[in-house]
């Protein structure tokens, strides 16, 4: 593995963020949210649980409860009742007796184990028992979750198992952060709409429909301002709107020194702006600033930069503005299966496809041309291999860092 070259000139994709998150302020305002509506969002407060689950001792299968000195006594029990879930047994057990019991329903006064009901014999009422354990089989009061226990930390993400356990603790409204707002736009006289008429001159804009579903998987309201031509007065009235409606702007392309670009112009009137080349590949140019009343991302204008640069360096700053406290990558370890191209440099985020073979080992090879155009490559693709700066060329059989692809990118 070659490790030369020389990154000078470029910014280190940590420090950038660094950067990045000191200029954030996150949403503070916190709305009641219905439990129903609250997938995606970020939990504003910590979630205790106000309940035992479950909130009795139940059965864990389906068979007979009893108390473990009268088997021991007698071996031989009499069934005096049943207990079903949301339907239990009301009296207590005495010596010689036994309930049967289904899954889930609350254990008898009187009763410490539960025996399956394969390990009984059924004559009448009389039931005899053979491989029984002492406490097997019940599931206690608060084995789940104990009352008084924080369940969900505040700046967590819901998910759909996280409402699942909401409900189960009776809750149906649920403190969150309101939600971000974000507007996004493109720039260029080149560009045509998807739907619109193909023209030779022209090309369809693949990045602000890709960067809307992306931010809808963050859980972002966005607000579409379409296509903007290379018009000074026009551009100046898209940003005033993004910068009194949102709590970001995003735009792709537009951030060049060309004659015909505006959007440095404009954005000097309205804030603090950086231009950044990143030792990332693909990507590099990157602009992020603040405006009046958001925060501002200029993002490449190749289709696969411009994803890119979304998924790794912007996502995990929305996430920080809209509340979250954790957006980290998953990582493996890999091994190549095939040589991967790398020019030392930039830390590249290349796309590839990787599988777990016989033996265990997470096995990578490249999925195409790494072309920075090529947005077809993602669906040839499963995951990042991630090369860091000074890394050259990678050979077969050597490691390579694995990032699996995240819900922003894949399924």
């Amino acid at each position: 593995m070659n490790s030369t070259g020389d990154t000078s000139g470029l910014m280190p994709i940590h420090y950038a963020k660094q950067l990045m998150q000191k200029a954030i302020s996150p949403i503070s305002e916190v709305v009641l949210c219905d439990l129903n509506a609250c997938l995606d969002r970020i939990i504003a407060h910590d979630i205790v649980s106000p309940i035992n689950v479950p909130a009795y001792d139940n059965s864990a299968m389906d068979g007979y409860a009893l108390k473990y000195d009268s088997f021991i006594a007698c071996g031989t029990l009499r069934q005096v009742g049943k207990s079903f879930a949301g339907a239990k047994f009301e009296g207590q057990l005495k010596a010689g007796e036994c309930v049967r019991i289904m899954t889930g329903a609350e254990i008898p006064k009187g009763a410490d184990t539960v025996v399956m009901q394969e390990n009984a014999r059924v004559d009448g009422k009389q039931i005899t028992f053979h491989s029984v354990t002492k406490g097997d089989a019940i599931r206690r009061a608060g084995y789940d979750i104990k009352q008084g226990a924080t369940l969900l930390q505040a700046g967590t993400r819901i998910n759909p198992v996280d409402i699942g356990l909401l409900a189960s603790l009776g809750i149906n409204e649920v403190d969150v952060y309101r939600q971000l707002c974000v507007a996004v736009f493109t720039t260029g006289d080149e560009l045509l709409a998807a739907g619109q008429a193909q023209r030779n001159d022209r090309i369809f804009d693949s990045n602000r429909p890709m960067l809307i579903a992306m931010l809808s998987r963050l859980g972002a309201r966005v607000i579409d301002l379409g296509i903007i031509a290379d018009n000074k007065v026009k551009i100046q009235a898209a940003f005033e709107h993004a910068n009194q409606y949102a709590d970001c702007v995003i735009t792709t392309g537009g951030v060049s020194v060309g004659e015909a670009d505006y959007t440095r112009e404009v954005l000097a009137q309205y804030g603090s702006i950086d231009f950044w080349k990143l030792a990332i590949k693909p990507g590099k140019p990157l602009a992020f600033g603040r405006l009046s009343n958001s925060i501002f991302f200029g993002l490449p204008g190749n289709p696969v930069s411009a994803a890119v640069t979304f998924d790794k360096i912007v996502a995990p700053a929305l996430a920080y503005l809209a509340g979250s406290r954790s957006f980290t990558a998953v990582t493996l370890q890999g091994v190549a299966i095939r040589d991967f191209k790398k020019r030392p440099g930039r830390t590249d985020y290349q796309r590839a496809h990787y599988f777990v073979n016989d033996a265990g080992v997470v096995s990578v090879e490249p999925s195409g041309s790494q072309s920075s155009g090529v947005l077809s490559c993602f669906r040839k693709s499963n995951c990042y291999a991630v090369f860091e700066s000074d890394t050259g060329d990678v050979l077969k059989g050597e490691p390579v860092q694995v990032q699996p692809f995240n819900h922003i990118i894949s399924e």
